[in-house]
């Protein structure tokens, strides 16, 4: 049995159960759009749903203990469906306007978060004793933030470890507590040929080192990969490399860090005319791992405000909302610090974060002007929406980026260029860009 809450937005009350084994199903779903809808019964059953395109529905039901089909007529309204069992094969089901041969468009299940097993992160209120209430819930420190109040605790079994969570929740000294999220890999930077692209691609990228203006000083701390030479001139934007994680082992392939850093000094250059003051304050929170966590992320986070950046670039994502993370964000929020987050890389209509957390700009990635790039979270909470494809020159040698990783390195470059050189306010920027670079409607 697996119980997940549904979209984003939707009463806090959204949620459904469906019991995979008996194929009963209760739910208490209000306002909920309808491709999330299936997305999240896609996920729980493991069935192949496919839906007639520009169909669309809003659910509002509550129900318990219903059959299958009996939670399907009620969640699905006016519409058609059929479920088709399969003999070697998943259950598929179809929903239809007309016929059911018109229902084409597969429903991608929504990714499930994974997390470090038998660990928990934690936020105490000031004046908590930590090693003491570490030690009651029999829990050993092996991560932590004193001056946040913010600790990462390990358990000896996953019973344990879900003991202590619902403890934790009604413990007053608490201020937030969760499981310790995974964050992949972002995508690999790949090499291609140079002969049937545009010159100005091949070209290296020509930028300036100005002065601060009299609105003072604009960093873009970029939580990522670790950031490599880009070479004697744009080295000058890169300020020295922190890191959360341990330092990546040398390297002379390209990292997604790099290239998101050479994104946002290409997005610079456009909107600043080739001369800037924005520099980047790269933080490695992979530490040539192979996943990062939502520890790695906050702490990261801090390392980035610590050493100056008032912008955030955040290129990696988890469908797992950490309230901690959230946390920590909403501090640095009220420090006003502008962050920009990657809305995905799933075409899924479920939110990923930290890009959802609250006061997060999320962006989404187009493919061409007014279209939203096939694999694009379609989320609709995603706040903006731009070119998807960056090309990076290093070491000689062209590489592309694809995803939402790089829309928002984008709109990090649109935003820290344009706040050099204007005074005008942080949301005056962002409305812009909202008219500017809008979300499609899916």
């Amino acid at each position: 049995m697996l119980a997940i809450s549904l979209g984003a937005g939707a009463a806090d009350t959204n949620s459904i159960v469906w019991q995979t084994g008996s194929e009963r199903v209760t739910a208490d779903v209000q306002g909920e759009q309808l491709w999330p809808l299936l997305e999240d019964i896609a996920h729980q059953t493991g069935w192949h749903i496919f839906v007639e395109p520009d169909t669309d529905r809003t659910a509002s039901t509550k129900f318990k203990d219903l059959p299958a089909g009996d939670a399907l007529k009620m969640l699905l309204g006016d519409l058609n469906f059929a479920l088709v069992p399969q003999t070697n094969d998943s259950t598929r089901l179809y929903v239809f306007r007309t016929v059911m041969q018109n229902a084409t468009k597969p429903v991608v299940a929504a990714k499930a978060p994974r997390r470090v097993a038998n660990e928990l992160l934690i936020r105490v209120k000031p004046g908590t004793d930590i090693e003491a209430l570490a030690k009651s819930l029999g829990a050993k420190i092996t991560g932590r933030l004193d001056k946040l109040g913010l600790y990462r605790l390990q358990f000896t079994d996953a019973a344990a470890t879900d003991a202590a969570l619902a403890q934790l929740k009604n413990n007053t000294d608490v201020s937030a507590v969760d499981y310790n999220y995974i964050l992949d890999l972002p995508p690999a930077v790949q090499p291609v040929s140079s002969a049937n692209l545009p010159a100005n691609v091949a070209a290296p990228l020509s930028l300036q080192l100005n002065p601060p203006g009299a609105s003072g000083k604009v960093v873009v701390g970029l939580i990522d990969m670790n950031v490599q030479s880009l070479g004697a001139q744009l080295d000058k934007f890169i300020l020295p490399q922190l890191s959360v994680a341990g330092d990546a082992p040398a390297s002379t392939d390209i990292t997604h860090g790099t290239a998101m850093a050479y994104t946002i000094l290409e997005a610079i250059s456009q909107v600043s005319g080739g001369g800037t003051s924005v520099q980047i304050q790269p933080v490695d929170v992979y530490g040539g791992n192979a996943s990062t966590t939502s520890w790695n992320v906050a702490l990261g986070i801090q390392a980035a405000v610590d050493g100056g950046a008032n912008v955030l670039n955040m290129s990696l994502g988890s469908p797992g909302d950490s309230t901690v993370l959230d946390a920590i964000i909403k501090t640095a929020l009220a420090d006003n610090i502008v962050m920009f987050g990657a809305a995905g890389n799933t075409p899924v209509g479920t939110p990923t974060y930290p890009a959802a957390i609250p006061g997060v700009v999320s962006v989404t990635a187009l493919a061409q002007p007014g279209q939203l790039a096939s694999y694009a979270n379609y989320w609709s909470g995603d706040n903006l929406a731009l070119p998807g494809t960056s090309f990076v020159l290093f070491g000689g040698q062209v590489y592309a980026v694809q995803g939402t990783s790089t829309s928002t390195a984008n709109a990090s470059g649109v935003f820290a260029g344009t706040q050099a050189a204007n005074a005008v306010t942080a949301a005056q920027i962002i409305a812009r860009m909202q008219a500017k670079f809008p979300v499609p409607v899916k």
